[in-house]
């Protein structure tokens, strides 16, 4: 799938975002997804959370800054064609946090914990540190994948990336 930069971005120079979008939980494979994904949107509606959106390239994309996702499998019964795929024992995606250190305001000296009051599973934590404003650590092992903590960082210092192998 190719990310292409809205006009919004562009103005606010906004380049950050140039990044694989990231498609809808349960997918199996890129190349299944999109031989199979017919871009009816059914997905879209479906979503309790609305964090599926049209991506620029016509098919479905998660977009965290909407919310999170509770792996309500919704988008994988609304799909007709079978692009999803819920399968036992197999994670919804292979997504994981990634922290910007160097714009995240700890870094800075301020104390904002927003991203591990908003993790439910506990992944990110704060660790005392004598002297300093505690740096976030994060446990890859205990995420989710969820995006809970990307919308409401202040700095958008948190995004999800995509494993790769």
């Amino acid at each position: 799938m190719e990310q292409i930069i809205s006009r919004r971005q562009f103005l606010r120079g906004d380049i950050s975002n140039l990044r694989p979008a990231l498609p809808p939980p349960w997918f199996q494979t890129e190349q299944s997804f999109l031989a199979h994904c017919n871009q009816c949107g059914d997905c879209l509606t479906a979503c309790e959370n609305g964090i599926l959106e049209r991506g620029a390239d016509g098919y479905p994309q998660v977009n965290f800054h909407n919310g999170e996702c509770q792996f309500c499998a919704a988008c994988v019964r609304a799909c007709p064609t079978g692009a999803l795929e819920q399968k036992p024992g197999v994670a919804p995606w292979s997504l994981h946090i990634s922290i910007n250190t160097a714009s995240c305001l700890a870094s800075r000296g301020v104390l904002c914990m927003v991203c591990g009051e908003h993790c439910a599973a506990r992944a990110i934590r704060f660790p005392p540190s004598a002297y300093a404003i505690g740096a976030p650590i994060l446990d890859q092992a205990v995420c989710t994948g969820c995006g809970a903590c990307v919308a409401p960082c202040p700095v958008s210092a948190i995004r999800m990336v995509r494993e790769t192998a």
